[in-house]
């Protein structure tokens, strides 16, 4: 059966679709001895794909992976950086970083921290970070200054950017107001997640983000069941509960988005 090769090579784990969309726009990917296109369909059962020149086939896919990372500062979310800067793949042993296909699913800013799901999953990866899944991801974030309760308000009902209101959004103070240190500390809970969101809009509102940690992803958190936090820098493997929460969540989120619909493969590996 045909598929569109951007699907396939994510499905074999290969890449993410938005990265395999780049290695086909790049010229790295050759269907039948020629460069393929953007949007060209091939059968794996009998057409020859090529990546760099290696011949792909479904019994070269690596095993899935799915990992959990607490990235540090200063870690970019990226497999490659072309500033030379420390990447997420980095943190992980050789045998992750290369023939497997693993990617970063979504992205942390390079100055924040936090919860950051990596696989080679590319139907998971595009189900997570399809923007209308609204997939909850909940920080920590600490303000310059304290803002006041309308301000907060605001924050909660969405502020425009880009010209676009952004959507409702769960703020609570968790840490009050320190005068000795100009700053206080809120958890934010987002379910869209545009370029550098929270701190755009703090800035926007006049109290400019200090320090910007991620939580929790939808029910995946940096606490294990057991309640451990996993340190900086660290990375465990997904259990199967958590593997089966967000293939539930998912089958949830496309049920009421049918115009876009996602498969989501078997998440055990």
């Amino acid at each position: 059966m045909e598929v569109r090769l951007q699907k396939l090579l994510s499905q074999w784990g290969i890449a993410s679709r938005r990265q395999a969309e780049q290695l086909i726009a790049a010229g790295q990917v050759h269907l039948n001895g020629r460069p393929a296109q953007l949007g060209e369909k091939a059968d794996p059962d009998r057409d020859q794909i090529t990546l760099n020149g290696r011949l792909l086939k479904p019994i070269n896919r690596p095993q899935q992976v799915y990992l959990l990372l607490h990235k540090p500062k200063g870690v970019v979310s990226t497999c490659k950086d072309p500033q030379s800067r420390p990447t997420v793949l980095d943190l992980l042993p050789p045998t992750y970083r290369t023939g497997q296909g693993l990617h970063p699913v979504g992205r942390l800013d390079v100055g924040s921290t936090g919860a950051l799901l990596l696989t080679n999953d590319g139907d998971l990866t595009f189900a997570l970070t399809h923007p209308r899944h609204h997939i909850a991801k909940t920080y920590e974030v600490w303000l310059e200054g304290c803002p006041p309760a309308p301000i907060l308000a605001q924050w909660r009902q969405g502020v425009w950017l880009d010209q676009k209101r952004t959507l409702p959004a769960q703020v609570k103070i968790l840490k009050p107001y320190q005068n000795h240190t100009n700053s206080i500390c809120l958890e934010i809970i987002l379910q869209e997640g545009r370029n550098r969101q929270i701190r755009r809009i703090a800035e926007q509102l006049g109290y400019p983000v200090r320090r910007l940690h991620r939580t929790q992803i939808a029910s995946i958190s940096l606490h294990s069941p057991s309640g451990k936090l996993l340190p900086q820098g660290s990375y465990r493997s997904l259990t199967s509960a958590e593997l089966d929460s967000l293939q539930h969540m998912i089958t949830v989120r496309s049920s009421i988005s049918p115009k876009r619909s996602t498969h989501y493969g078997s998440a055990r590996r």
